[in-house]
């Protein structure tokens, strides 16, 4: 009925009927074994060959250290130049690697140019570049699960937000870059930053001063590979610290406290050798204190904090200066300098002087705006 015969019921247990699957078994010789272990082998050695020297990517870890640590002080032309064909050859380099070890190297090199090019396409006035750049920096950081670089991409994406108009969504994004593990007091001290300048923007005033205190008192002792060890651009020195509160305190409409952490950033720079001194953080102070100083009604010392930034050559003209400036000019035609002849020699200065920029040639459709 079932197909098999009285002989076969009646076999000793360990006979198997010809057909049945274990007769496979019996049926396999030294051949076929050795051509299992011959396709394995060449899968691995496949694999194997899919590496690159490990000095190539030291040699890549060093480009990037250097071009971090020199941003300041490179043309921001030269930057965006340096930063693309560092993120093209770690791209290139992830292609030809399928060693783990490897890949996590290639993905950080990779999230830090992406990084670096989004903060000079903000320079040059190219906001929806730097923005798609530092959601890629955040996704690079998202693959390896590398808490330092996911919170500057994000804090960047902050920065970003309030400069496009949108300070809520800088205020959630920066709470989000402050959830990342492994953080040092750099990193934390920049997240404070960016988050009072958002608080800022929104005009509350409680919260903006509170994110001011922290990013001031910031002194656990840790520290991060990224904002600590490379430092440079990913970094966020105390004089940066004071040029970014200077912001804050305009945007509340403080000309004391303005005009108190301009002066405290241009003196802190004043002490660097002039070789260190990065050039768009003075000139931005600089700015900030003209500001600061038209709020207290002062002309005659706006026009003499503007002096060193008229010199300040087309290239490094970037955004954030711009901006800066254009609120110097909207605040040149309050009613008590309509008349004034030194006002509008000023005003035209400033005209002249932006539009000369780099980042006003280069910029982006939409106005960037610094004030909320």
């Amino acid at each position: 009925m079932f197909g098999y015969t009285a002989r076969l019921l009646l076999d000793p247990p360990n006979e198997l009927p010809r057909d049945s699957p274990g007769n496979h078994v019996l049926a396999l010789n030294e051949s076929e074994l050795a051509m299992t272990a011959r396709d394995a082998a060449a899968h691995a050695g496949d694999a194997a060959s899919l590496s690159v020297p490990d000095m190539t990517l030291d040699q890549l870890n060093d480009d990037v250290v250097a071009l971090a640590r020199g941003y300041n002080r490179t043309s921001p032309i030269e930057v965006y130049r340096r930063a693309k064909e560092l993120l093209d050859i770690a791209q290139s380099l992830l292609e030809r690697t399928q060693v783990p070890r490897q890949r996590t190297r290639g993905y950080l090199a990779a999230g830090q140019s992406a990084a670096l090019l989004s903060a000079i396409c903000f320079d040059l006035g190219s906001l929806p570049a730097a923005v798609s750049l530092s959601r890629t920096a955040a996704l690079y950081g998202q693959v390896i699960e590398h808490g330092p670089l996911q919170a500057y991409a994000h804090g960047a994406l902050a920065f970003l937000a309030y400069w496009g108009g949108r300070p809520s969504e800088s205020v959630r994004l920066v709470h989000t870059a402050q959830s990342f593990g492994g953080l040092g007091d750099t990193a934390r001290t920049r997240l404070s930053v960016i988050e009072g300048r958002a608080y800022g923007h929104l005009g509350d005033r409680r919260a903006a001063q509170c994110a001011v205190r922290r990013a001031l008192e910031q002194s656990t002792g840790t520290r991060d590979e990224l904002h600590d060890d490379i430092g440079g651009e990913f970094g966020f020195s105390s004089d940066r610290v004071a040029m970014s509160n200077a912001t804050t305190y305009l945007l509340l409409r403080e000309a004391e406290g303005a005009e108190t952490s301009a002066s405290s950033a241009l003196r802190l720079l004043s002490n660097k050798p002039e070789d260190q001194r990065p050039l768009l953080i003075s000139t931005q102070a600089s700015v900030d204190l003209a500001r600061a100083l038209l709020l207290r009604g002062e002309l005659d010392g706006a026009h003499e904090a503007l002096e060193p930034v008229f010199s300040v050559p087309t290239e490094w003209r970037g955004a954030g200066t711009l901006e800066r400036l254009a609120a110097v000019r909207s605040g040149l035609c309050h009613p008590d300098f309509v008349g004034a002849a030194e006002a509008s020699t000023l005003g035209e200065r400033i005209e002249e002087f932006s539009a000369a920029a780099a980042a006003h040639k280069l910029g982006a459709a939409a106005p960037l705006s610094i004030e909320s």
